[in-house]
């Protein structure tokens, strides 16, 4: 008995050669090619392979990816996707907020009224690495926010820009009747018109503390962090009725492991380098609606 599988390939130039090797590495590993496809527009180029693979090959996706990453040349990144999940008639696209559905770090962006946006920024990087635990180091950034007025926030959220192809991967989602959803380690006062604007089925981050007109330095209630996410995920896929096999997650950093691995395929969408490591697949370009290629939409 067999499998069906699509290995795609994606990036900003395919060459030949390189297409050529993927196909070679496939069919040593034991996978039959039924099709190829080559899509794609003026940013990057896509190249989908339909796969026969064995059982004893599908039910364990891992080494085949592991290959398939180590074939891949520079620039170009590979995802192995069960056509199961790229044809399901409805999927949950699950996505963090800061530097994925958007490009900036919104904590650094409020600290730069505050003074601090460099000290803020260390200890960004170090929690998106993994190495601080997430809810004290985001109650350690939001400390140096006490005392700012409150119409930062709308300075902020002015400066705030979606990725390139941010708002096409969610058009795309919604115009094929799939559910849509982020979960933010940030929080709800920047994202809230965001989520608005976009269609967003459902959203969640954490709520700055605002009294008389001036930020307190504190989040109220439950902190969003990895296993909140991973918990939203979950909550989310049911009451749509969608499975978790056919949910696609995508994230950066350290708070989104849990998600990733919770979901049908976890993206790492130019990723802290732990974060890669673990993911289904990988995007290293800034071109979020990749997404879209990997999950058939």
């Amino acid at each position: 008995m067999s499998s069906n599988v699509t290995a795609v390939s994606y990036g900003v130039n395919l060459s030949p050669v390189e297409l050529e090797n993927l196909r070679k590495v496939l069919s040593s590993a034991g996978a039959s090619l039924t099709s190829e496809a080559r899509s794609g527009d003026d940013r990057f180029s896509v190249y989908t392979v339909g796969l026969a693979v064995e059982n004893g090959l599908s039910d364990d996706l891992t080494p085949l990816r592991r290959l398939l990453a180590d074939a891949a040349g520079a620039g170009m990144d590979t995802a192995l996707v069960p056509e199961s999940l790229r044809q399901a008639p409805r999927k949950l696209l699950i996505m963090d907020v800061d530097s994925t559905l958007i490009q900036q770090e919104v904590i650094e962006l409020l600290a730069a009224y505050a003074g601090k946006r460099e000290e803020v920024a260390a200890v960004t990087e170090a929690a998106m690495r993994g190495e601080l635990d997430f809810a004290q180091s985001l109650h350690a950034r939001v400390a140096v926010l006490a005392g700012l007025p409150a119409d930062v926030v709308d300075s902020v959220r002015a400066e705030v820009r979606l990725s390139e192809g941010a708002a096409e991967l969610v058009a795309a989602f919604k115009a094929a009747g799939h559910a849509v959803a982020v979960v933010s380690g940030g929080f709800n006062q920047i994202l809230r018109p965001i989520a608005e604007e976009l269609g967003l089925d459902y959203w969640i981050a954490n709520e700055l503390e605002i009294v008389d007109g001036a930020l307190t330095g504190r989040v109220l209630g439950e902190v969003i962090d990895r296993a909140a996410k991973e918990k939203y995920l979950r909550q989310w896929s049911a009451a749509e009725g969608i499975g978790l096999e056919h949910t696609i997650a995508v994230g950066d950093g350290a708070n989104d492991l849990d998600m990733l691995g919770a979901a049908g395929i976890g993206v790492a969408f130019n990723a802290k380098p732990a974060v890669r490591a673990v993911a289904d697949a990988a995007i290293n370009m800034p071109y979020l609606d990749a997404v879209r290629h990997i999950a058939g939409v």
